[in-house]
């Protein structure tokens, strides 16, 4: 049976005036205060509310036609029952751009500071762990209707590549082409090449003297350790660069952070943001959604760990396709960390051996992906 998910008010005053009963719906997080007369006389057959806002004295009732309610679960400073992505704003919420010190007061720093107080991998009790759970859940079923219908391209690569350095410009100009050529490209969401990232597909569409300016601006502050800094010069290029559509459609990127690395601030250059608590969760997802292909610049053990788990997907086609498997700079992945040659061997004989390459050249990889759909 396929249920209808309804996250605003708006969806669900328009399934009213049509006249559709509520049935098979599941309701996400949402106010339904003053639709309490509305509730108490539709059918509610196989509706599921996840931490919605009811009237306490009609879920009694609502429980007996049959629905199940999930109430919200207080206390938290997430929401444990999410129906939208992350924007940056979000995770921003209460930073002050004349305040330095308001970097611990924003959002994503306060759900940080809870997780670690709470326990990063191991929390002391059910409720937290269990709204964790509920939150990444969210996550991922949101996620998954934002991904429709798009060709998603990850980058992956070292979180310490500063902004001032040439493997962050690499990854920013092929970032901004793929955009332009129509993927969504996804990174891990936080600094270094994962910002490169968003910040090359913000950039989709302007011009190089443009780009080349708003890269001298964010390279004043190359080191995301200055917190502050980097978060402000980030600020200022979103101001003086706009995103430009095309088509009609401005641009888009989606970052998928952790909060297990949530002392790195997240890059505010993607315009989606899917941050979760579980970390195996967000790497595993990240991989699997790159059907396009996957770009991996060069990185540490992070980095290396990713390479074998997308080429595991690949092996087992555990993501149901065989996707391009891009390695940009060929000293690094062949001498300083030989996993190229290493996968070439693991791959031998299968359908993926072909999907594999290795250069130092944008264009090149570029080629490479739009030659290479997924299998």
């Amino acid at each position: 049976m396929k249920l209808t998910e309804f996250e605003t008010k708006e969806r669900l005053e328009a399934h009213l005036e049509s006249g559709e009963k509520l049935n098979n719906i599941v309701f996400q997080s949402m106010d339904l205060s003053d639709f309490t007369l509305t509730l108490l006389s539709e059918p509610l057959e196989n509706c599921i509310f996840l931490g919605c806002k009811i009237d306490p004295g009609i879920v009694d009732e609502i429980i007996y036609k049959g629905a199940l309610v999930f109430p919200p679960i207080e206390g938290l400073p997430y929401k444990a029952f999410k129906n939208s992505l992350y924007s940056p704003e979000d995770l921003t919420d209460g930073f002050d751009k004349n305040n330095p010190e308001s970097v611990s007061s924003m959002f994503d720093t306060k759900v940080f500071d809870h997780f670690v107080a709470t326990g990063r991998s191991n929390p002391p009790g059910i409720r937290e762990s269990f709204s964790r759970r509920l939150h990444d859940h969210s996550i991922t079923d949101t996620l998954d209707e934002f991904l429709v219908g798009k060709n998603v391209v990850a980058i992956m690569g070292g979180h310490a590549i500063k902004r001032n350095k040439k493997e962050f410009e690499d990854v920013v100009n092929l970032s901004k082409i793929l955009t332009e050529h129509g993927y969504i490209l996804a990174s891990g969401g936080g600094p270094g090449a994962m910002e490169a990232t968003h910040f090359g597909a913000w950039f989709s569409g302007r011009n190089n003297a443009e780009l080349s300016n708003g890269l001298d601006i964010v390279s004043k502050h190359p080191d995301y350790k200055e917190k502050y800094e980097w978060i402000i010069s980030a600020m200022e290029i979103k101001e003086k660069y706009p995103l430009l559509p095309t088509d009609g459609k401005l641009p888009e990127s989606l970052g998928i952070p952790t909060w297990v690395y949530g002392h790195e601030p997240p890059t505010i250059f993607a315009t989606h943001i899917a941050k979760y608590f579980a970390n195996s969760v967000r790497e595993d997802g990240l991989l699997a959604i790159a059907h396009h292909g996957v770009v991996f610049t060069p990185g540490s053990a992070g980095t290396v760990q990713e390479i074998f788990q997308d080429g595991a997907q690949n092996h087992y086609r555990t993501s149901g396709v065989i996707s391009p498997m891009v390695f940009l700079g060929k000293k690094f992945w062949s001498e300083n960390l030989p996993a190229y040659d290493l996968l070439l061997r693991v791959s031998k004989g299968r359908d993926y051996e072909k999907m594999i390459t290795i250069t130092d050249s944008v264009d090149t990889a570029v080629e490479f992906i739009k030659n290479n759909p997924p299998r």
